[in-house]
């Protein structure tokens, strides 16, 4: 393997490490991403976290601030919105797209993920009942899965970038994960009985409820006046 291949697999591996941990709360809404701290973190030079960090600057996972470093974006009621927004109408039109044009491989990769989705332990045990990294994977695994059929990379593209945005929130929220009277397994499955009953119209209007009561949630949780107001004070500092 050559040292360029070397260099940007590693670069690829410290990015989605980054992602990772960034997605689970490692850091909260605002925190200055420090070069010197994930450089020893991570156990890598500063030119592959500098290249990992713009990259993610580009997925809207980390902000980049002219003479002052890298930062986890801070928080807005106004932009989950927003984001809510613009994914369920993308979604929608996807979806669309992936029920007309999906065979039956797809079929079975969207039934394989759902039940990957299914099996995976939804919290941890533990007091604060935060949900699992690998449900927060396998939840995103199946919802890609679910447009993958359409066959318009750049949906695909915008859907997971929204997902990303969409989970940094649904983390920072704390109550809003505890949700009472929703039974998301149960969305879940209508969702994929209604791809798999070849219903666009159903499959749409159940992606929507999906977001919409994720949105809610966070909406009901206070979000803004806590964790939003925390974060851009630490992004001063």
């Amino acid at each position: 393997m050559s040292k360029s291949i070397e260099s940007e697999t590693l670069s690829t591996q410290i990015r989605d490490s980054l992602r990772d941990d960034i997605l689970a709360g490692r850091w909260a809404a605002g925190d200055k991403l420090q070069l010197v701290a994930l450089t020893k973190h991570y156990k890598t030079s500063s030119t592959v976290i500098r290249e990992a960090l713009t990259r993610l600057v580009g997925d809207r996972l980390v902000i980049l601030k002219p003479n002052r470093g890298f930062f986890v974006p801070t928080l807005s009621l106004a932009e989950i919105k927003d984001i809510t927004e613009l994914r369920c109408v993308s979604e929608e039109f996807g979806v669309g797209l992936a029920i007309q044009r999906g065979n039956l491989a797809w079929e079975s990769e969207l039934i394989a993920a759902h039940h990957t989705l299914e099996r995976t332990p939804y919290r941890e045990a533990s007091d604060n009942g935060e949900l699992t990294e690998a449900w927060d994977r396998a939840h995103q695994a199946f919802h890609a899965k679910l447009l993958e059929a359409c066959g318009v990379p750049v949906l695909i593209d915008l859907a997971s970038t929204l997902s990303d945005l969409s989970q940094l929130y649904g983390r920072w929220a704390g109550r809003a994960t505890r949700y009472l009277g929703r039974d998301i397994a149960q969305e879940h499955r209508d969702i994929l009985a209604a791809a798999l009953d070849r219903n666009p119209e159903v499959a749409s209007r159940l992606l929507r409820t999906h977001y919409e009561t994720t949105l809610n949630a966070i909406l009901k949780s206070g979000i803004d006046e806590d964790a939003a107001a925390s974060g851009r004070e630490k992004a001063k500092a």
